[in-house]
């Protein structure tokens, strides 16, 4: 008898069994479903969010006033990386911390217009810089200031004009319209584009199939994972760590598109000129009309968080200027006749300026507000506005007014 050649060069390994072609790759995928499960789980942990407060306390179906507060309203939430915020609104739909109506004798009113920002979204009210502001300058100028906060969230440009005379009707001695650049970006929006939460009544995982299905319609699976990865708390605990390096937030940011980081480029898109436009047109009647009123109008830029984290490294990409819309928003007002104060310049003097904001929800967490108080103080009391200048022992350099 011969013996089988059992030498290693001859040595066939035995096939895999059907069934381990299919549980193999079974087992893989259920693997990385209890990763992406657990991930998910712990983000949600960290990453806790509630009801969207100012979200219940506004009116965004009317067009001819444009987004408006719902009067006595008073509701609670919470963003992802922020702590639990009430919302509680005035007879005027206003979160202002005070009721409306005639100001007290021998106060000085500012009224301020804006949007999520100016009216302090994602932070308790007594800590935005609408509750610090009348403080700061009560001590610089030694009178009695206080400040009414007419800001809304979506309140962009256009809605701004279209609800001004509320603002003059709150006896002001000022109009401080505090803008952000996304202001500009919806200067033509009254209303929010599409539903705030288009699936409201669904469960998480009905929403998350409905993603799914909005990106597949697309006819590509490359979007549709996306768009569903993109609403992950996942995603957005991702976003969270790796936005706080300055230089990889600003290559994201200005890697985002037109859209979104138009205005920081020096040669600007014609939307971006549009959007210019109807600002110009929007300041140039509420400049009218205040004028009118005899009230003077003050407006200031409050940078956002690629604006910001640009002028505190000094240095930006060929093509880019973080100062481009402070100029063009600088001409615009002066044009009109109103007064224009710059606190951006004040920003390279603030070492990692970027992490006073929320780096996912990009607006000013509770020190960036403290932040901002402090330099909307110096600016408004440096003699632009008379009324609110400082004698010159009230103001030291930034940095020592603490």
């Amino acid at each position: 008898m011969t013996e089988p050649d059992a030498s290693p060069g001859n040595r066939r390994e035995k096939p895999l069994p059907r069934r381990d072609w299919i549980l193999l790759p079974a087992l893989a995928l259920l693997t990385i479903c209890l990763l992406a499960a657990s991930s998910e789980l712990i983000a949600r942990r960290v990453f806790e969010t509630g009801r969207k407060g100012q979200a219940l306390c506004v009116i965004i179906n009317d067009s001819s006033t444009g987004v408006r507060g719902i009067p006595n309203c008073v509701n609670s939430a919470k963003g992802a990386e922020s702590e639990w915020v009430e919302y509680k609104l005035n007879s005027c739909g206003h979160r202002a911390g005070m009721e409306c109506g005639p100001k007290p004798p021998g106060t000085y009113r500012i009224v301020m217009i804006g949007s999520s920002v100016a009216m302090g979204d994602y932070v308790p009210r007594e800590k935005s810089f609408a509750a610090l502001l009348p403080l700061q300058l009560s001590r610089e100028t030694s009178h009695k200031i206080e400040l009414y906060n007419e800001a809304s969230g979506w309140v962009f440009s256009h809605g701004a004009d279209l609800r001004f005379n509320d603002a003059l009707t709150q006896s002001p001695d000022l109009i401080l319209w505090a803008l952000t650049p996304t202001d500009i970006q919806r200067a033509s929006m009254v209303l929010p584009t599409g539903e705030l939460d288009p699936w409201p009544n669904l469960s998480l995982p009905e929403k998350a199939w409905k993603r799914l299905q909005t990106g597949l319609a697309s006819g590509s699976l490359e979007d549709a994972a996306s768009e569903a990865f993109g609403h992950t708390r996942t995603a957005l605990m991702l976003r969270h760590f790796l936005y706080k390096s300055q230089s990889q937030y600003v290559k994201s940011f200005l890697a985002s598109g037109d859209t979104n980081a138009g205005y920081l480029k020096v040669e600007q898109s014609a939307e971006w000129k549009k959007h210019l436009e109807q600002f110009d047109s929007d300041a140039a009647d509420m400049e009218a009309r205040a004028k009118a009123a005899g009230v003077p109008f003050v407006a200031v830029l409050l940078p956002d968080h690629a604006q910001a984290a640009m002028i505190a490294m000094g240095q930006w990409p060929q093509g880019y200027d973080p100062y481009k819309l402070d100029n063009e928003l600088r001409a615009i007002i002066a044009s009109h006749g109103g007064i224009y104060i710059d606190i951006l310049p004040n920003f390279r003097s603030i070492p990692n300026a970027e992490q006073y904001t929320f780096p996912v929800e990009n607006h000013p967490t509770p020190a960036g507000h403290a932040m901002l108080s402090e330099l909307l103080a110096r600016a408004l009391s440096d003699g632009s506005v008379p009324a609110l200048k400082a004698a010159p022992s009230h103001q030291p350099p930034y940095g020592q007014r603490r």
